[in-house]
């Protein structure tokens, strides 16, 4: 397919739509569904359930919560404000929406949201988990609006580590909604505070306090053996209908933040229903599939790592590339990403011994913070709110067991949704470049076959030819032979 004078936008949305249908994901909502929704009301703020005793929401309209999210996201799961205790101590308070408070267990919003467990992210449509009246509105933490939430609060040290934790339910409000990349040029570069944040009172310095707290928490999460691990996300730029490139999101100050305290609050989370004998939902990662090839990897760079795997030697040899070799530190994070294996989700009882996060060098890691888009996080919630208030656990553990093994399936069937699109944009954009050749990384190198990444545009595709004898890590010289862009494959040869 030449899609020189076609609609992009048009073409990868049937993509997107029938990738959808062929992993069993629903692309829409049924009848039932938008009956149910047109009923739904939004949140009402009640003065009466305000109060500061143990059953009561409590009133925190007043803290000086934002949101801190993508240019476009509409769907805001949390809010983040900071409070300085004394020298040593920040708290850090982190609100996420109460999605349980308007979709019940069962409901039929509830049975779609659970069937894809996931909303789907794609560069021509957004799949949202929820329908957008609830997610981008009732729901969704917007600006200038008093929203219910669970709130987590952390007493933060300033060696990075958490002193005490408490959660609750509260009225918020938020004062600011943010975008990654302003924060992050104002946080980095120190230069003039961008508009929006100017304009409330007191939010620069609350953004530079939550700044200063989420940066000593990424350095002790280090020393504990966390993975600096840093890939290149790319997304097809639009002008008009027609994709003008692929562009590169990179990781900054202002993303750090929220990737900090949600971890952080991840592990409260887990930590909590632990402590008060309630079942959760985990995310792990186990131990590297491929740690031997790890290995060998460290050694083309002159690094010994031990034999059995250890994720705070993985980790010092990634920091020494990082500071040595910067400009081709994602394509070494995404080879070690690939060999660590994915991770999944498991139900775990109070007393289990979990597995723990690899990666992340944690062991109490649960999905919390983003019930608006995936449906742990809202299992999660609806536990911890059974659990604050003193009710019953509100899922069997066999039911646990079911929703995480099928929360792992359509985790993985979206992801493949995701990328089945991402290549097809990258296929439209290479149409015109075949016979071009192309520095390389082998990602990915198994039965099923070699893939690689090439180096100066930020595109995968298949090695169809020359594979023989290269493995994950390799860097190699590669032509594009052909392209799909129905189907979304890029087929190169390797070359001398």
């Amino acid at each position: 397919m030449n899609s020189d004078n076609h609609n992009h936008r048009k073409i990868l949305q049937g993509i997107a739509q029938r990738a959808m249908l062929e992993r069993g994901l629903l692309p829409d909502f049924s009848a039932g569904v938008l009956s149910e929704l047109a009923h739904l009301q939004d949140q009402e703020y009640k003065e009466h359930l305000i109060g500061n005793g143990p059953d009561g929401i409590r009133d925190l309209r007043k803290l000086l919560w934002v949101s801190i999210d993508n240019d476009d996201s509409r769907d805001l799961d949390q809010l983040t404000t900071a409070q300085e205790m004394t020298t040593d101590v920040t708290k850090i308070r982190v609100a996420i929406a109460d999605v349980d408070a308007s979709i019940k267990k069962g409901s039929l919003i509830d049975q779609h949201a659970r069937h894809n467990t996931t909303s789907v992210y794609t560069a021509a449509e957004i799949f949202p988990m929820l329908p957008e009246k609830v997610s981008t509105d009732i729901t969704s933490l917007n600006v200038n609006e008093d929203r219910l939430a669970i709130v987590v609060e952390m007493d933060v040290s300033v060696d990075g580590s958490i002193k005490s934790s408490n959660i609750y339910r509260a009225w918020v409000h938020n004062y600011a909604k943010l975008a990654y990349n302003r924060v992050a040029v104002w946080l980095e570069d120190n230069g003039t505070v961008p508009e929006d944040i100017s304009a409330v009172d007191g939010l620069a310095k609350n953004l530079q306090l939550q700044d200063k707290a989420a940066q000593s928490m990424q350095d002790y999460r280090y020393d504990q053996g966390a993975l600096h691990l840093e890939t290149i996300q790319a997304r097809p730029v639009f002008s008009g209908e027609q994709i003008q490139a692929l562009e590169q999101d990179k990781k900054n100050r202002a993303k750090e933040i929220i990737e900090v305290f949600m971890i952080a609050v991840n592990g409260v989370t887990a930590r909590y229903l632990s402590d008060m004998k309630f079942p959760s939902i985990r995310r792990v990662v186990r131990t590297p599939k491929r740690w031997d090839r790890i290995i060998k990897i460290a050694a083309d760079h002159n690094y010994q790592l031990p034999e059995n795997p250890d994720s705070k030697a993985l980790d010092d040899f990634l920091t020494k590339q990082k500071s040595t070799d910067p400009l081709r530190f994602p394509d070494l994070s995404l080879a070690v990403i690939k060999l660590l294996g994915s991770g999944e989700y498991i139900a775990e009882l109070p007393d289990g011994n979990f597995p723990g996060h690899f990666g992340l060098s944690v062991k109490d890691y649960g999905h919390s913070t983003a019930p608006n888009r995936r449906y742990p996080d809202l299992v999660t919630q609806r536990l911890l709110k059974a659990a604050l208030e003193g009710k019953p656990v509100p899922y069997r553990i066999e039911e646990l067991d079911e929703l995480a093994a099928h929360c792992t399936k359509k985790e993985d069937d979206a992801t493949k949704v995701e990328r089945q699109v991402e290549k097809s944009a990258a296929a439209i954009l290479l149409e015109t470049r075949i016979g071009e050749k192309f520095n390389s990384i082998v990602t990915g190198a198994s039965g099923k076959g070699t893939w690689v990444r090439l180096l100066e545009i930020p595109v995968e595709g298949k090695l169809v030819k020359g594979f023989n004898g290269v493995d994950v890590g390799d860097q190699i010289r590669v032509e594009l032979i052909q392209i799909n862009v129905e189907m979304g494959f890029i087929d190169f040869q390797r070359i001398p």
